[in-house]
Protein backbone atom coordinates (compact mmCIF):
# COMPACT_ATOMS: atom_id res chain seq x y z
CA UNK A 1 0.00 0.00 0.00
CA UNK A 2 0.88 3.61 -0.73
CA UNK A 3 0.46 6.47 1.69
CA UNK A 4 0.04 10.29 1.15
CA UNK A 5 -0.46 12.94 3.53
CA UNK A 6 -3.81 14.29 3.92
CA UNK A 7 -5.99 16.07 5.45
CA UNK A 8 -9.87 16.04 5.65
CA UNK A 9 -11.63 19.47 6.31
CA UNK A 10 -15.28 20.58 6.15
CA UNK A 11 -15.81 23.93 4.16
CA UNK A 12 -19.30 25.29 5.08
CA UNK A 13 -21.87 22.83 3.65
CA UNK A 14 -19.18 20.30 2.18
CA UNK A 15 -16.39 17.92 3.49
CA UNK A 16 -13.27 16.78 1.26
CA UNK A 17 -9.62 16.09 1.36
CA UNK A 18 -7.08 18.80 0.80
CA UNK A 19 -3.71 17.74 -0.44
CA UNK A 20 -0.70 19.83 -0.74
CA UNK A 21 0.05 19.85 -4.71
CA UNK A 22 3.92 18.34 -4.06
CA UNK A 23 2.04 15.41 -2.40
CA UNK A 24 0.21 14.66 -5.42
CA UNK A 25 1.24 12.33 -7.89
CA UNK A 26 3.97 14.21 -10.19
CA UNK A 27 2.26 13.62 -13.27
CA UNK A 28 -0.84 15.31 -13.74
CA UNK A 29 -2.44 12.52 -15.69
CA UNK A 30 -2.50 10.23 -13.14
CA UNK A 31 -4.54 12.73 -10.75
CA UNK A 32 -8.01 11.14 -12.03
CA UNK A 33 -6.97 7.55 -10.61
CA UNK A 34 -5.26 8.67 -7.56
CA UNK A 35 -8.18 10.72 -6.23
CA UNK A 36 -10.61 7.87 -7.66
CA UNK A 37 -8.60 5.14 -5.29
CA UNK A 38 -8.53 7.75 -2.32
CA UNK A 39 -12.54 8.36 -2.44
CA UNK A 40 -13.16 4.66 -3.26
CA UNK A 41 -14.77 5.32 -6.19
CA UNK A 42 -16.67 4.28 -8.42
CA UNK A 43 -18.98 2.59 -5.61
CA UNK A 44 -21.86 4.51 -4.38
CA UNK A 45 -20.94 2.88 -0.91
CA UNK A 46 -17.57 4.35 -1.37
CA UNK A 47 -16.63 1.88 1.15
CA UNK A 48 -13.15 1.54 0.45
CA UNK A 49 -12.54 4.55 0.92
CA UNK A 50 -12.81 8.18 2.32
CA UNK A 51 -16.13 9.24 0.33
CA UNK A 52 -19.27 9.71 2.27
CA UNK A 53 -21.06 8.08 -0.06
CA UNK A 54 -22.54 11.56 -1.19
CA UNK A 55 -21.58 14.09 -4.34
CA UNK A 56 -21.09 16.45 -0.86
CA UNK A 57 -18.28 14.85 0.86
CA UNK A 58 -16.87 13.57 -2.40
CA UNK A 59 -14.67 16.18 -2.83
CA UNK A 60 -10.45 17.40 -2.89
CA UNK A 61 -8.87 20.42 -3.00
CA UNK A 62 -5.15 20.63 -3.91
CA UNK A 63 -3.40 23.80 -2.47
CA UNK A 64 0.20 25.37 -3.21
CA UNK A 65 1.40 28.55 -2.06
CA UNK A 66 1.42 31.18 -5.22
CA UNK A 67 4.63 32.06 -7.04
CA UNK A 68 2.11 34.74 -8.52
CA UNK A 69 2.31 38.42 -7.21
CA UNK A 70 -1.04 38.83 -7.27
CA UNK A 71 -1.77 35.75 -5.15
CA UNK A 72 -0.93 34.02 -1.50
CA UNK A 73 -2.31 30.21 -2.77
CA UNK A 74 -3.33 28.17 -5.54
CA UNK A 75 -6.47 25.92 -5.36
CA UNK A 76 -7.30 22.92 -7.39
CA UNK A 77 -10.75 21.70 -6.86
CA UNK A 78 -11.95 17.84 -8.03
CA UNK A 79 -15.27 16.66 -7.90
CA UNK A 80 -14.96 12.42 -7.86
CA UNK A 81 -18.10 10.71 -9.08
CA UNK A 82 -19.28 7.93 -6.38
CA UNK A 83 -20.56 5.54 -9.38
CA UNK A 84 -18.25 6.55 -12.58
CA UNK A 85 -14.42 6.41 -13.43
CA UNK A 86 -14.67 9.93 -13.38
CA UNK A 87 -13.12 12.98 -11.95
CA UNK A 88 -14.56 17.03 -12.73
CA UNK A 89 -12.38 19.44 -12.43
CA UNK A 90 -14.03 21.94 -14.51
CA UNK A 91 -16.00 24.38 -11.95
CA UNK A 92 -15.05 25.28 -8.26
CA UNK A 93 -17.27 24.65 -5.22
CA UNK A 94 -17.72 27.46 -2.95
CA UNK A 95 -17.88 25.41 -0.12
CA UNK A 96 -15.14 24.17 -0.18
CA UNK A 97 -12.96 27.30 -0.77
CA UNK A 98 -14.03 28.52 2.58
CA UNK A 99 -11.42 25.83 4.36
CA UNK A 100 -8.40 26.87 1.95
CA UNK A 101 -7.06 29.65 3.65
CA UNK A 102 -7.48 27.33 7.10
CA UNK A 103 -6.13 24.67 5.44
CA UNK A 104 -3.06 26.96 4.06
CA UNK A 105 -2.38 28.39 7.72
CA UNK A 106 -2.49 25.31 9.71
CA UNK A 107 -0.31 23.90 7.16
CA UNK A 108 2.29 26.42 7.10
CA UNK A 109 1.66 27.08 3.36
CA UNK A 110 1.62 30.46 4.57
CA UNK A 111 2.07 32.58 7.44
CA UNK A 112 -0.53 34.72 9.86
CA UNK A 113 -0.04 36.98 12.18
CA UNK A 114 -1.90 38.87 14.21
CA UNK A 115 -6.03 38.24 14.84
CA UNK A 116 -7.20 37.95 11.48
CA UNK A 117 -5.70 37.29 8.03
CA UNK A 118 -6.57 37.74 4.47
CA UNK A 119 -5.71 35.41 1.82
CA UNK A 120 -5.93 36.04 -1.86
CA UNK A 121 -6.67 32.68 -3.36
CA UNK A 122 -6.33 31.70 -7.32
CA UNK A 123 -8.97 29.38 -7.94
CA UNK A 124 -6.96 26.93 -11.36
CA UNK A 125 -10.44 25.65 -12.50
CA UNK A 126 -11.64 29.11 -13.23
CA UNK A 127 -8.76 31.33 -13.06
CA UNK A 128 -10.38 33.40 -10.62
CA UNK A 129 -9.51 35.61 -7.28
CA UNK A 130 -11.46 34.33 -4.09
CA UNK A 131 -10.18 36.32 -0.70
CA UNK A 132 -10.50 34.61 2.11
CA UNK A 133 -10.55 36.56 5.54
CA UNK A 134 -10.32 34.22 8.25
CA UNK A 135 -9.68 34.99 12.08
CA UNK A 136 -6.54 33.82 13.89
CA UNK A 137 -5.66 32.36 16.88
CA UNK A 138 -1.74 31.31 18.00
CA UNK A 139 -1.08 31.46 14.20
CA UNK A 140 -3.02 28.77 13.37
CA UNK A 141 -6.99 29.59 11.72
CA UNK A 142 -9.51 29.68 14.33
CA UNK A 143 -12.17 27.45 14.46
CA UNK A 144 -14.35 27.88 17.72
CA UNK A 145 -16.73 30.83 17.16
CA UNK A 146 -20.54 31.42 17.32
CA UNK A 147 -21.02 31.60 13.74
CA UNK A 148 -23.70 29.53 12.63
CA UNK A 149 -24.71 28.44 9.08
CA UNK A 150 -27.52 26.57 7.68
CA UNK A 151 -26.62 22.76 7.56
CA UNK A 152 -23.99 22.30 9.66
CA UNK A 153 -25.19 21.72 13.29
CA UNK A 154 -22.42 23.29 15.33
CA UNK A 155 -21.24 26.87 15.47
CA UNK A 156 -17.77 28.12 14.38
CA UNK A 157 -15.88 30.93 13.12
CA UNK A 158 -16.77 32.86 10.34
CA UNK A 159 -15.16 32.80 7.30
CA UNK A 160 -15.79 35.48 4.68
CA UNK A 161 -15.43 34.76 0.99
CA UNK A 162 -15.36 37.32 -1.63
CA UNK A 163 -15.60 36.09 -5.43
CA UNK A 164 -14.53 38.57 -7.70
CA UNK A 165 -15.04 38.89 -11.03
CA UNK A 166 -16.56 35.80 -11.30
CA UNK A 167 -18.22 36.04 -14.93
CA UNK A 168 -17.45 33.30 -17.13
CA UNK A 169 -15.86 30.99 -15.05
CA UNK A 170 -16.18 27.80 -16.75
CA UNK A 171 -16.99 28.57 -20.68
CA UNK A 172 -15.48 32.52 -20.39
CA UNK A 173 -18.99 34.36 -20.95
CA UNK A 174 -21.32 35.29 -18.84
CA UNK A 175 -24.18 34.50 -20.98
CA UNK A 176 -22.70 31.29 -22.38
CA UNK A 177 -25.62 30.94 -25.18
CA UNK A 178 -25.51 35.29 -25.56
CA UNK A 179 -29.01 34.91 -24.26
CA UNK A 180 -30.67 35.37 -21.10
CA UNK A 181 -33.40 33.35 -22.17
CA UNK A 182 -33.33 30.35 -24.43
CA UNK A 183 -36.23 27.99 -25.25
CA UNK A 184 -35.47 24.04 -25.48
CA UNK A 185 -37.71 21.31 -26.57
CA UNK A 186 -38.25 18.54 -23.49
CA UNK A 187 -39.86 15.58 -23.59
CA UNK A 188 -42.73 17.57 -21.30
CA UNK A 189 -42.75 20.14 -24.17
CA UNK A 190 -41.26 23.45 -25.03
CA UNK A 191 -39.86 25.31 -21.52
CA UNK A 192 -37.45 28.29 -21.27
CA UNK A 193 -34.65 28.35 -19.31
CA UNK A 194 -31.74 30.48 -18.43
CA UNK A 195 -27.98 29.61 -18.50
CA UNK A 196 -25.70 31.86 -16.57
CA UNK A 197 -21.66 31.48 -15.68
CA UNK A 198 -21.21 33.18 -12.75
CA UNK A 199 -18.63 31.31 -10.19
CA UNK A 200 -19.61 28.11 -11.83
CA UNK A 201 -22.28 27.59 -14.74
CA UNK A 202 -26.15 26.93 -13.59
CA UNK A 203 -28.89 26.41 -15.57
CA UNK A 204 -32.11 27.74 -14.10
CA UNK A 205 -35.58 26.13 -14.20
CA UNK A 206 -39.04 27.28 -13.35
CA UNK A 207 -40.38 25.15 -10.58
CA UNK A 208 -44.09 25.51 -12.55
CA UNK A 209 -42.58 24.09 -16.06
CA UNK A 210 -41.45 20.74 -14.51
CA UNK A 211 -44.51 20.09 -12.24
CA UNK A 212 -43.16 21.06 -8.76
CA UNK A 213 -43.76 23.60 -5.89
CA UNK A 214 -40.20 24.87 -5.48
CA UNK A 215 -40.13 24.11 -1.98
CA UNK A 216 -39.64 20.12 -1.94
CA UNK A 217 -37.17 18.40 0.23
CA UNK A 218 -34.61 16.23 -1.14
CA UNK A 219 -36.05 13.33 -0.58
CA UNK A 220 -40.14 14.45 -2.07
CA UNK A 221 -38.18 14.28 -5.28
CA UNK A 222 -39.06 11.27 -7.42
CA UNK A 223 -37.23 9.71 -10.07
CA UNK A 224 -39.27 11.18 -13.03
CA UNK A 225 -38.51 14.10 -11.32
CA UNK A 226 -34.63 13.64 -11.51
CA UNK A 227 -34.68 12.12 -14.80
CA UNK A 228 -36.92 15.00 -16.31
CA UNK A 229 -33.96 17.58 -14.25
CA UNK A 230 -31.08 15.77 -15.81
CA UNK A 231 -32.81 15.91 -19.25
CA UNK A 232 -33.13 19.46 -18.73
CA UNK A 233 -29.41 19.83 -17.87
CA UNK A 234 -27.82 17.65 -20.55
CA UNK A 235 -29.44 19.96 -23.14
CA UNK A 236 -27.83 22.81 -21.56
CA UNK A 237 -24.53 21.42 -21.16
CA UNK A 238 -25.17 20.98 -24.92
CA UNK A 239 -25.66 24.31 -25.65
CA UNK A 240 -23.05 25.38 -23.33
CA UNK A 241 -20.61 23.52 -25.47
CA UNK A 242 -19.34 20.91 -22.58
CA UNK A 243 -20.39 17.30 -23.98
CA UNK A 244 -23.59 16.61 -26.23
CA UNK A 245 -26.95 16.28 -24.34
CA UNK A 246 -27.06 12.22 -24.91
CA UNK A 247 -22.81 12.04 -23.08
CA UNK A 248 -23.60 15.35 -20.64
CA UNK A 249 -24.60 12.96 -17.49
CA UNK A 250 -20.96 11.05 -17.94
CA UNK A 251 -19.07 13.44 -19.68
CA UNK A 252 -20.39 16.76 -17.82
CA UNK A 253 -22.10 15.86 -14.64
CA UNK A 254 -20.92 18.66 -12.83
CA UNK A 255 -21.74 21.49 -14.89
CA UNK A 256 -23.91 23.30 -15.49
CA UNK A 257 -25.37 22.74 -12.31
CA UNK A 258 -29.62 22.68 -12.90
CA UNK A 259 -31.40 24.42 -10.62
CA UNK A 260 -34.87 24.96 -9.61
CA UNK A 261 -36.10 28.65 -8.78
CA UNK A 262 -39.55 29.94 -7.56
CA UNK A 263 -41.11 32.55 -6.13
CA UNK A 264 -40.78 33.36 -1.71
CA UNK A 265 -43.11 31.05 -0.19
CA UNK A 266 -43.19 29.51 3.02
CA UNK A 267 -41.66 26.16 4.12
CA UNK A 268 -40.23 23.41 6.62
CA UNK A 269 -36.50 22.55 5.93
CA UNK A 270 -34.31 19.93 7.05
CA UNK A 271 -34.08 20.97 10.34
CA UNK A 272 -37.89 20.93 11.36
CA UNK A 273 -37.47 24.84 11.33
CA UNK A 274 -40.56 26.47 9.23
CA UNK A 275 -39.40 29.32 6.75
CA UNK A 276 -41.26 32.34 6.12
CA UNK A 277 -42.25 33.80 2.76
CA UNK A 278 -40.60 37.28 4.57
CA UNK A 279 -37.56 36.02 5.27
CA UNK A 280 -36.48 35.20 1.51
CA UNK A 281 -36.06 36.85 -2.13
CA UNK A 282 -36.63 33.71 -4.20
CA UNK A 283 -36.37 29.93 -3.48
CA UNK A 284 -34.01 27.81 -4.72
CA UNK A 285 -33.99 23.73 -4.98
CA UNK A 286 -30.33 23.08 -6.80
CA UNK A 287 -28.69 19.62 -8.05
CA UNK A 288 -25.59 18.29 -7.22
CA UNK A 289 -24.84 15.16 -9.24
CA UNK A 290 -27.74 14.27 -10.43
CA UNK A 291 -28.97 14.54 -7.17
CA UNK A 292 -30.54 17.14 -5.18
CA UNK A 293 -28.56 19.41 -2.67
CA UNK A 294 -29.14 19.55 1.06
CA UNK A 295 -28.67 22.93 1.08
CA UNK A 296 -26.92 25.59 -1.64
CA UNK A 297 -23.83 25.25 -3.57
CA UNK A 298 -21.79 28.79 -2.47
CA UNK A 299 -20.71 29.46 -6.53
CA UNK A 300 -24.62 28.92 -6.95
CA UNK A 301 -25.13 31.53 -4.68
CA UNK A 302 -22.65 33.79 -6.09
CA UNK A 303 -24.23 32.53 -9.61
CA UNK A 304 -28.06 33.53 -8.49
CA UNK A 305 -26.75 36.67 -7.36
CA UNK A 306 -25.69 37.89 -10.72
CA UNK A 307 -28.44 36.42 -12.43
CA UNK A 308 -30.72 38.30 -10.14
CA UNK A 309 -28.86 41.54 -11.58
CA UNK A 310 -29.07 40.43 -15.39
CA UNK A 311 -32.45 42.30 -17.24
CA UNK A 312 -34.57 39.22 -18.54
CA UNK A 313 -33.31 36.21 -16.59
CA UNK A 314 -35.66 33.95 -15.16
CA UNK A 315 -33.87 34.33 -11.66
CA UNK A 316 -34.15 38.48 -12.29
CA UNK A 317 -37.95 37.64 -13.40
CA UNK A 318 -38.38 36.94 -9.53
CA UNK A 319 -36.20 38.98 -7.33
CA UNK A 320 -33.77 42.29 -7.64
CA UNK A 321 -30.99 42.53 -5.52
CA UNK A 322 -31.70 44.67 -2.55
CA UNK A 323 -29.47 47.15 -1.00
CA UNK A 324 -26.96 44.81 -2.37
CA UNK A 325 -27.97 41.71 -1.18
CA UNK A 326 -30.20 38.35 -1.90
CA UNK A 327 -32.16 36.18 0.31
CA UNK A 328 -31.85 33.01 -0.98
CA UNK A 329 -34.01 30.07 0.70
CA UNK A 330 -32.43 26.72 0.37
CA UNK A 331 -33.18 23.07 2.20
CA UNK A 332 -30.95 24.11 4.63
CA UNK A 333 -32.43 27.26 5.46
CA UNK A 334 -31.81 30.82 4.17
CA UNK A 335 -28.18 32.37 2.80
CA UNK A 336 -27.94 35.76 2.41
CA UNK A 337 -25.11 37.38 0.13
CA UNK A 338 -24.09 40.62 -0.44
CA UNK A 339 -22.96 42.45 -4.06
CA UNK A 340 -20.43 44.93 -4.00
CA UNK A 341 -21.64 46.83 -7.13
CA UNK A 342 -19.78 49.26 -9.23
CA UNK A 343 -21.72 50.79 -11.38
CA UNK A 344 -24.01 48.19 -12.69
CA UNK A 345 -21.49 46.06 -12.39
CA UNK A 346 -20.77 43.49 -9.64
CA UNK A 347 -17.75 43.51 -8.79
CA UNK A 348 -17.77 40.41 -6.39
CA UNK A 349 -20.57 38.74 -4.01
CA UNK A 350 -19.22 37.99 -0.74
CA UNK A 351 -20.42 35.21 2.01
CA UNK A 352 -19.74 34.15 5.26
CA UNK A 353 -19.30 30.41 5.76
CA UNK A 354 -17.46 28.13 8.58
CA UNK A 355 -14.62 25.71 8.18
CA UNK A 356 -12.90 23.20 10.36
CA UNK A 357 -10.23 20.50 10.40
CA UNK A 358 -11.78 16.96 10.97
CA UNK A 359 -8.88 14.67 10.80
CA UNK A 360 -5.07 14.69 9.63
CA UNK A 361 -2.93 11.87 8.60
CA UNK A 362 -2.34 9.51 6.00
CA UNK A 363 -4.44 8.11 3.32
CA UNK A 364 -3.36 4.51 1.79
CA UNK A 365 -3.98 3.65 -1.50
CA UNK A 366 -3.31 0.15 -3.66
CA UNK A 367 -2.01 1.67 -6.99
CA UNK A 368 1.10 2.78 -7.17
CA UNK A 369 0.48 5.90 -9.46
CA UNK A 370 3.28 7.90 -7.34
Amino acid sequence: MNKTQCTLMRGGTSKGAFFKYEDMPKDKNKWSDFLLEVMGSPDAKQIDGLGGANSLTSKVAIIKKSDKEDYDVEYTFAQVSLTDRMVDFKGNCGNISSAVAPFAINEGIIKADGNKAKVKILNTNTNKLIVSEVEIENKQAKEKGNTYIPGVPNPGSPVYLSFYNSEGAVTGKLLPTGNVLDSIETSVGKISISIVDAANPLVFINADDIGLKGTELPDEFTENNLKLIEEIRSIAAELCGFASKDEATKKSPAVPKATIISMPNKYVDLSGKEISKDNMDLVVRMMSMQKPHKALAITGAVCITTAASIEGTLVNKITRINNGKVRIGHPGGVMETAAKMNGKKIECVKVVRTARRIMEGYVYTRDNIK
